[in-house]
């Protein structure tokens, strides 16, 4: 089975973001783009890292046309939500 090298659980890091919503302080790992707040139940972003999704051309057929325009929607409104909020 191909796995991705950017995706290897032995790199992961941790990052506490706080919660545009409620100011909780929440736990988010290197490979998610959003979880939820466990206070308030808002998405929390992770910040906007450089990914392969925004750079690798081979992206989409990596990790598939649908998941990777789902992943972009995402990763394109964390980015809209958080220049709003002032983050």
């Amino acid at each position: 089975m191909y796995r991705c090298p950017g995706n290897d659980g032995r790199f992961l890091r941790v990052e506490i973001r706080k919660c545009l919503n409620c100011g909780y302080e929440v736990e988010i790992f290197s490979d998610e783009i959003k979880v939820k707040c466990p206070k308030c139940k808002k998405e929390v972003y992770r910040e906007n890292t450089p990914s392969c999704i925004d750079w690798c051309q081979y992206a989409s057929q990596c990790i598939g046309e649908k998941r990777w325009q789902e992943l972009k929607k995402v990763m394109d409104k964390g980015t809209k939500e958080e220049k709003f909020k002032g983050g």
